[in-house]
């Protein structure tokens, strides 16, 4: 199973602090949008997200070419989603599941 390129979303209180930080690390944004309070930095090959008022927990974020194939095969182990894809549609989707400590886990098809 491929689930892409990896990230951790970091649930963020203030972006502009947060951005400030991590850029003091070495990380430059890429992407986002700051009016919706969203951005994506990356260091190297290292990618973070940062999100205020969007997510309640840090989330591990994977974003695969084909998210409905990966939720057939977790649905056929007998993993439990938090948050389906249609599986009659194609294009950009997602779904969300939690591992056994409570950790969100995103997977993101752009």
């Amino acid at each position: 199973m491929d689930l892409g390129i990896f990230s951790i979303s970091l649930a963020v209180k203030d972006l502009k602090v947060s951005r400030a930080f991590y850029e003091k690390l070495g990380f430059e944004v890429f992407d986002g949008d700051e009016a919706q309070n969203w951005l994506m930095l990356r260091n190297g090959t290292t990618k973070i997200g940062l999100f205020q008022d969007m997510f309640e927990h840090n989330t591990l974020t994977f974003n695969p070419d084909d998210v409905r194939s990966i939720q057939k095969q977790l649905k056929a182990q007998g993993i439990s989603l938090m948050s389906e894809a249609d599986e009659g549609t194609t294009g950009p989707a997602h779904i969300v599941l939690m591992d056994p400590d409570g950790n969100p886990i995103l997977i993101d098809q752009h």
